[in-house]
């Protein structure tokens, strides 16, 4: 049975949020703190309005001190921190201070413009700090007391863990971001792949660079990496989601973008596709084979790429008889992107095959 099968044919469970998990932690912290000891389950809002219950995982408590845990819940979305132990150190701070966010073991930094958080700020995002600070305001003005408070968030293991992310190239570094704009995390929504696609962009922007690559995947991220030696942060692993990036573009323009991908996957955006997953768009084989015709192909050859298995495998019998269809993949390809992204961004594509070697490209 194939993922595509699967998350379609059952009904998927929600998760949470590491910010989410965070407010869930910084209340229970909180309550013990001042003197109500460590609810369990803990109760929060989200921004939606809709209250959740979150087990307590650990709860320690010292003198002017007290801390608790979360263990992440991802649902059934792939999520790398699912599992994630997440921890919320308080303590009172200097009268007038209001709340005040410190990244423990596992929490990033951030050290780049162009997020959300300032660069020398923990990498704690806007919502989820919102969340957190009416959990204070709240308790803090049920017992009388003014939210002056520092708040230190950990993730256990978040170090290792935020290797499998982005935010080693969004200048994030020492560990994870606390994320989350509904609290809930839809599984296969794609949306924190969009995201970290946007903000790549973002730092890109706001470091100046004029050239950005958009890849489908390692493969031809190296390829494009060797052809172009850009700067690391010009490089974006948009995966499938070639419109997420453009229409990210248009309305964010950088001057040049290049996209970088196999020859499936590149023949898809050249028939239009803006979503090149496996399960959300499909090669269409009798249009390769019209365009191997066009490309002084006989027809035997033509019937044999329309018959093919695949997008590769018909790219193999046209390579064999002489016929190069990569490049006319690639202007094909460009001329669909430009239409997406507008005139403000000059638009480049590498077709790469299997072997890392671009075999085609627009410019």
């Amino acid at each position: 049975m194939s993922d595509d099968f699967s998350a379609e044919s059952k009904v998927l469970r929600r998760g949470w949020t590491t910010g989410a998990c965070a407010t869930a932690a910084t209340r229970a912290a909180l309550s013990a703190l001042l003197g109500d000891g460590f609810p369990d389950p803990v109760t929060i809002t989200l921004p939606g309005g809709q209250a959740v219950d979150f087990a307590l995982a650990e709860e320690r408590q010292g003198s002017g001190w007290a801390e608790a845990g979360i263990i992440k819940d991802a649902g059934d979305d792939p999520d790398v921190t699912h599992g994630a132990l997440v921890l919320a150190r308080i303590a009172p701070a200097p009268p007038g201070s209001g709340l005040t966010f410190q990244a423990g073991e596992g929490v990033g930094m951030v050290t780049r413009p162009g997020l959300p958080i300032a660069v020398g700020e923990p990498a704690i995002n806007p919502v989820p700090r919102q969340m957190m600070r009416q959990v204070v305001d709240q308790l803090a003005a049920a017992h009388g007391v003014p939210p002056d408070f520092a708040l230190t968030l950990a993730v256990r293991d978040g170090a290792r863990l935020a290797e499998k992310t982005w935010n080693p190239r969004l200048g994030i570094v020492g560990g994870l971001s606390i994320l989350g704009t509904t609290g809930i995390v839809v599984p296969y929504s794609c949306s924190a792949w969009i995201h970290s696609i946007h903000r790549g962009v973002d730092v890109a922007r706001a470091m100046g660079l004029d050239h950005v690559v958009g890849s489908t995947g390692d493969l031809s991220e190296q390829a494009a990496m060797r052809r172009l030696g850009l700067p690391m942060e010009s490089y974006i692993d948009m995966g499938d989601f070639v419109g997420g990036l453009l229409k990210y573009l248009k309305a964010h323009p950088v001057p040049r973008v290049t996209i970088a991908g196999g020859f499936g996957k590149l023949s898809k955006l050249a028939q239009g596709a803006m979503d090149l997953h496996s399960g959300r768009s499909q090669v269409d084989l009798d249009a390769l084979g019209q365009l191997v015709e066009r490309l002084g192909g006989d027809t035997r050859l033509a019937d044999g790429v329309r018959g093919a298995l695949s997008a590769n495998a018909a790219l193999a019998l046209a390579s064999a008889a002489g016929i190069a269809m990569a490049p006319p993949i690639a202007a094909l390809a460009r001329t669909r992107a430009a239409a997406m992204v507008g005139d403000k961004v000059q638009v480049d594509i590498l077709v790469v095959d299997r072997a890392g070697v671009v075999i085609g490209e627009s410019s």
